[in-house]
């Protein structure tokens, strides 16, 4: 979600995310390096603020993909001989599969490749917070008309990335060829979008989600989005041997982590922005109402969010 559509993470951010997964990022929009004034600056400020917030919302979750891939690994941070883990992060958004990955195996780096300069910044600034910068290196690169960085590398992670790549196969490809034998590529795809709120809101008409939803499917079809794809297919095609596939259910409910009801604000703002052109004037209303900070009616008031959504992880291993 990281999409229709709002959280664009993809060839490593055509627009910008992500990363990592957050709800809606809309396809092919170009953020470029995210510094300049008015609206492009502000849509920027909310996508890496979502970004981040779906990261620390589902934390619990990514830690446990990250144990999971630990397992698969041999359970090392360093390879045979003391040499670092050497990991390649595929439309890295604001890193939250960078700084997972990094706490997960402390004798990790990371090449961590986007193609906004905004986004790389934005990692590069959060690795210095966290005083791993030493073992972080960012690329900008959009990975549908640029090479991979050099390998070999130990593990290439794709978090809701591969399904806004123009040429997949090719991609994948040089993932085989940057990859050391016995090294993974772990796929991580969104199987929908996260949902947030009930069917009856108790303002507007009921269905606004699933009326949302729908649009954004309708967009991302018509963009030319490889979803819903049988990525382990895809992986075989490259010449990767899949050795495990897994699908993560998350459905949070109350008690909810504290930053929730700011990652629903920041996610709906998105939408909101995204389906500007599409919804009718009293789902836009209802909309706006719903991401008024202030407002009595406002997702930071309500008592009654969830986080749902499923993501399917592909694991496979180049012989």
């Amino acid at each position: 979600m990281d999409d229709n559509n709002a959280h664009q993470h993809g060839h490593g951010h055509r627009q910008g995310h992500q990363g990592g997964h957050a709800p809606g990022h809309q396809h092919g929009h170009q953020h470029g390096s995210g510094h300049g004034h008015g609206p492009q600056d502000a849509d920027f400020s909310v996508l890496t603020e979502m970004l981040d917030l779906d990261a620390e919302v589902l934390h619990e979750h990514l830690d446990e993909l990250t144990g999971w891939i630990e397992e698969l690994s041999g359970g090392t941070a360093e390879k045979p001989g003391g040499r670092d883990l050497r990991v390649l992060d595929l439309g890295s958004g604001t890193g939250a599969g960078t700084f997972a990955l990094l706490q997960r195996f402390p004798g990790a780096d990371v090449t961590a490749v986007d193609a906004s300069p905004a986004m790389a910044a934005r990692l590069e600034e959060k690795a210095a917070a966290l005083g791993v910068a030493d073992r972080v290196r960012t690329v900008v690169a959009d990975l549908d008309t640029e090479a991979l960085p050099a390998g070999p590398f130990d593990l290439v992670w794709a978090s809701a990335s591969l399904h806004h790549l123009a040429d997949p196969a090719g991609v994948l490809a040089q993932v085989r060829e940057v990859l050391r034998p016995g090294g993974l590529m772990v796929a991580v795809e969104l199987e929908g979008f996260p949902r947030f709120l009930p069917d009856d809101l108790g303002i507007g008409r009921p269905g606004l989600e699933e009326r949302c939803h729908t649009a954004q499917a309708e967009g991302r079809k018509a963009a030319g989005m490889h979803m819903s794809e049988d990525w382990g297919a895809r992986l075989r095609g490259a010449g990767l041997d899949v050795v495990a596939e897994r699908v993560v259910a998350i459905d949070l409910a109350a008690p909810l982590p504290a930053a929730t009801g700011r990652y629903v604000l920041a996610s709906l703002t998105r939408v909101r922005s995204a389906l500007e052109d599409v919804l009718d004037a009293q789902d836009l209303a209802t909309l706006d109402a719903l991401t008024d900070a202030d407002g009595p009616h406002g997702v930071l008031r309500r008592d009654d969010l969830t986080v749902c959504t499923e993501r399917n992880v592909w694991v496979a291993a180049r012989g």
